[in-house]
């Protein structure tokens, strides 16, 4: 909501309608980045291992983290500018806007590849139960 307020500045953001999808969307980004299933312990000792960066529950975790460290970064400073009863600038409200939105879309992507992948373990799960 911070954010969104930040965005008043720009001319194509400061709509009513925009805003309540900035909000949305940062619900939505928030849930799916802070709420990620954690797969069975089994399951992860199978999985592939990425170069230099772990298996893929480590990329998961790493980039819900820097996800939310972008948009805290960014709507702290929106409700600093607004405490602080400063005027930004278009351009800064859109690099605080474009931040906040990248940030958002990374706990969206962590949430999904966190939820599909422990589809796979449980639905590989079930076909080994199956089997025996």
């Amino acid at each position: 909501m911070f954010v969104a307020e930040a965005s008043r500045f720009i001319d194509l953001i400061g709509s009513g309608e925009a805003v309540l999808a900035m909000i949305i969307y940062g619900a939505v980004g928030f849930y799916l980045g802070i709420d990620l299933p954690q797969i069975p312990p089994d399951y992860r000792t199978r999985l592939p291992q990425w170069r230099g960066l772990g298996n893929s529950a480590d990329m998961v975790e790493l980039l819900t983290a820097a996800g939310t460290f972008i948009t805290s970064v960014t709507a702290i400073t929106s409700v600093s500018s607004i405490i602080l009863g400063e005027t930004m600038s278009a351009r800064t409200a859109g690099i605080i806007c474009v931040s906040w939105a990248i940030g958002a879309t990374m706990q969206i992507a962590a949430g999904i590849i966190a939820r599909i992948t422990l589809g796979r373990a449980v639905k590989k799960a079930k076909l080994a139960l199956f089997f025996r």
